[in-house]
């Protein structure tokens, strides 16, 4: 089973190469983030037309999360816990989640946090911590739950992990209370299952539009794919689609892919 996550930059704009990527690397489930469209507006017929079910959590231009998945689809949830941290009162589309072939799937669209004194910032690290709370409690419910969480988290866990560690002092995404948020939710359990498999520095999976920063390889590496303890012992490799970031109409980012054992 191959299993994968990806921030699109808006699906309706990359359709072809999320098709494309599907196919070439014969993905089973693929977790999208930052959709960027309504549910009316979902790009339903083309994934369908593959052979792929889909669940999709949008209402406007920003934000928005979906699962496509060729092993089955259910169990879908919009949200991570009742009590998911708001944003202006809104419950942003930020996370789905959907049992596909075993797996329960998460796809995360981790807050921004704009800036350090920024309220959301604060927002950012209540959304963590709760996510931590709902991770710990599925595995002390079943501490044999195959989970993936998946997606663009938004923050660089080390210094490797960014071009040059210089230019972020002060500055989101590196931030020791971001850093201690993602490391908790690595202590309760869940593995960066990707990192052994792709090893740094230099490897990264997100770069800005602006100033050539691909060419010139300035980059972050964001994007994760955190497993169970029992869904970490069926990883068998991992990779991250550098290839993706090229070319017309790519993505800022590039897709992550896991493998597991039957």
């Amino acid at each position: 089973m191959r299993i994968a996550t990806w921030n699109v930059n808006s699906i309706r704009s990359r359709i072809d190469r999320v098709l494309a990527f599907l196919e070439r690397h014969d993905v089973d489930v693929l977790a999208m983030q930052e959709t960027k469209c309504r549910e009316d507006q979902f790009p339903a017929l083309e994934l369908s037309s593959m052979g792929y079910e889909f669940a999709h959590f949008g209402v406007n231009q920003w934000n928005g999360v979906a699962i496509a998945s060729r092993v089955g689809l259910e169990d879908v949830a919009m949200q991570f816990a009742d009590d998911q941290p708001q944003f202006a009162e809104v419950l942003e589309p930020r996370a789905i989640g959907a049992t596909c072939g075993g797996v329960r799937m998460w796809s995360l669209y981790v807050p921004n946090g704009r800036e350090l004194d920024h309220e959301h910032y604060v927002y950012k690290l209540q959304w963590l911590e709760r996510l931590r709370a709902a991770g710990e409690a599925w595995l002390a419910d079943d501490p044999q739950a195959q989970v993936a969480l998946t997606g663009d988290w938004n923050i660089a866990p080390q210094d490797d992990d960014v071009w040059d560690i210089d230019v972020f002092a002060g500055k989101t995404h590196v931030s020791p209370a971001e850093r201690a948020a993602f490391n908790a939710i690595v202590e309760t359990g869940y593995a960066d299952v990707v990192r052994p498999h792709t090893p740094g520095p230099g490897v990264y999976t997100y770069w800005d539009y602006q100033q050539l920063s691909f060419p010139k390889r300035k980059g972050m590496r964001i994007d994760f794919i955190l497993g169970s303890p029992a869904l970490a012992e069926r990883v068998t490799g991992a990779f991250i689609d550098r290839e993706e970031r090229k070319g017309k109409g790519a993505s800022d980012h590039a897709p992550v892919v896991v493998d597991l054992a039957d």
